[in-house]
Order: C-alpha cells, then structure tokens, then sequence
C-alpha cells in the first residue's frame, strides 16, 4: 500500500531546519558512497525551441538514499507562462518506492520540498565553504519565492548581518524586505542598481535571466558565488575567474545551469571541478573562503535530495497517520 500526501500534508510534516539537517546527511552519503544519483533527465516541452510550444521542460530525478534505504523518482518541471495565469512556476511530484521489492510506497507533492531544499543547498554548502562562522552577509538577485527560501534557510545556519537584494521589479524588492524583516537579524537594503546587490560573503543569484548580467568584476574576492537559476545569469568570464569551483554533481553541472555553455565549448572540464559538497561533507576534501578567494558553489539540485525528504516526511506520516492509502497493485 502506497501512502498518498498532498502539499497540505507535506507541509504539516516537515520544516526549513529539518530540510537543512536531511540534506547534510545526504550529501555525507554522496561523499561516502551510499547515494546512488543518476544525472537527471530533462523533457524539453518548447523550454528550449518552439515545439511542444508550452515553453516548459520536466526534468526526471531518481536516487536511491542509503541512511533512508528508500529508492525513488521526482518528476518536476517549470511552465514559464504559469505565474502571469496565477498557476505556480514549479509542478512536482516524488515517488518513493521499497528497494527491496520494488513496492511504492508513497506518493506525494514534491512543489514544496523543492522549494525547501533548494533553499537549503546554499545553506549547507555555506557550513562547509565558511566553517566555524555565526554569521555572513548576503548579497541576492531575485525576490522571489526561492528569494525567500534561501533566506530562510541560511537563518537556520548563520545570523544574517546584512542582506542587499535586487530585483527587476522595485515593488517585488520591497515586499521581500517587509517580508523577510523577522527573519534577517541585521539590515535589508533594497539595492536601486544590480552592481550593489553583489556584495556580500554569499552572493545568490535565483533569476529566470539568459543574459549574462552577472559581470566578472562584479565577482570579489572573499566571495562565494551561487548562481541558480536555470539559464544563464553570469558572464562567462566571471565564472572563469572563480579560483575554485564546488558543485553537488560533476556530470549533471556540465551539461546544465551556470556552467553549460562553458563545458560545450570546451573551456571548463571535469578536471576543472575543485571538490564536490559530498566530498566536503564527508570530510574528504576541504575547500573553505578567505579574503583573496573567490568561490564558485553549484548546488544545481539532485533527486537524492528530494528522495531524501521525502522518505523523512513518509515515515512521519506513516507515524501520525497523515494522508491517505491506495493498493496501485489491484
């Protein structure tokens, strides 16, 4: 009998802080060997071309989780027309299923652990790249729904000292601002040009840009870069500058996000990765800032993530009697 949860449920069963402990763990696996994460598969639904003419790709993530002992599968795609229609821009579903046998297990929405676990890959990445740190400051392009989430989730970590954001939309800056201001300890300026927001120990970039606006001297020393966003938000030539390069998965990170173009043309390679977050959690390599250091962190997103949180919110579930059972197999 496979367990069925809707958004509600999920939301009822887990929160930013066990989000952020769940994927220390997982990336510990990663690093150690007890993930099985294939690079996702993407079905481009005119994302990229004219046809299908949905302007909407659905990416395929399967994982196996080994401190879980859960296998499974997010189907999760972004409709770029959704938001002006009021329909959300991210869809998700997660299935997990026994390894053992194959049986599913459960079923529920995967919208919300995204969001969160998204948020909550720059936080840990950040425990890592700034060890022993209580507090950063932020610079952010995007304030937006995963503005937000990242936020949040680097409050589970660090007090945050500053917070500079920039968005296209003013009115979207100021909303963030009012809305972040009980989460964020020290100031939140609303930056009037895009230059003032890239500063900061962590600089996010979560846009729907293709433009490259992210320029390389924008990039400082003693900065962490993470750019995001699907597309293309920084200039070639500021990712080149990074003196190190940490990514969640090496094969999935060259062939999309940030570091695509660069890896098709033949200008960053495997060899050009410094460390992965699995071996930085795991304790095998060890990458951390200083004040001449520039760093390049893509946390681009994997399914073990997600496999991960959402074998957590089962057995929750499972626990308080959450949700609802259904035999697919009569």
């Amino acid at each position: 009998m496979a367990r069925l949860l809707s958004q509600s449920d999920v939301e009822k069963l887990v929160t930013m802080k066990d989000i952020v402990e769940i994927l220390d763990k997982t990336y510990r696996g990663m690093g150690e060997g007890t993930v099985v994460n294939p690079a996702k598969g993407t079905l481009d639904l005119g994302e990229s071309g004219p046809y299908p003419p949905y302007h909407a790709d659905i990416n395929s993530m399967p994982a196996y989780v080994g401190w879980v002992d859960t296998a499974g599968i997010k189907w999760a795609g972004g409709w770029m027309d959704n938001p002006a229609q009021g329909l959300p821009y991210v869809s998700a579903i997660i299935v997990l299923v026994n390894p053992r046998n194959g049986i599913f297990t459960g079923v529920m929405d995967g919208t919300l652990i995204t969001n969160l676990r998204t948020g909550a890959q720059t936080a840990v990445a950040l425990k890592y790249l700034y060890p022993g740190r209580k507090s950063l400051s932020v610079g952010l392009f995007g304030a937006g729904v995963q503005g937000r989430t990242q936020t949040r989730a680097i409050t589970e970590l660090f007090a945050i000292d500053e917070l500079k954001v920039y968005d296209t939309f003013p009115e979207a800056a100021r909303k963030f601002a009012a809305d972040m201001e009980s989460a964020v300890s020290g100031k939140i300026t609303i930056c009037s040009e895009p230059q003032q927001a890239a500063e900061g120990d962590a600089v996010i970039t979560v846009t729907h840009a293709k433009d490259g606006f992210f320029k390389k001297e924008w990039f400082a020393s003693g900065t962490v870069l993470f750019p995001m966003g699907s597309y293309k938000e920084c200039q070639d030539e500021a990712l080149l500058s990074a003196d190190s390069i940490v990514v969640d998965h090496v094969a999935q990170c060259l062939h999309r996000g940030a570091l695509k173009d660069l890896a098709e043309a033949g200008r960053i390679t495997e060899s050009s990765i410094s460390a992965t977050l699995g071996e930085l959690a795991a304790g095998k390599k060890r990458i951390t800032s200083s004040p001449s250091s520039r760093i390049l962190c893509i946390p681009i997103g994997t399914g073990a993530m997600d496999v991960a949180a959402a074998a957590v919110v089962l057995q929750r579930a499972e626990e308080r009697g959450i949700g609802r059972t259904f035999d697919f197999a009569v």
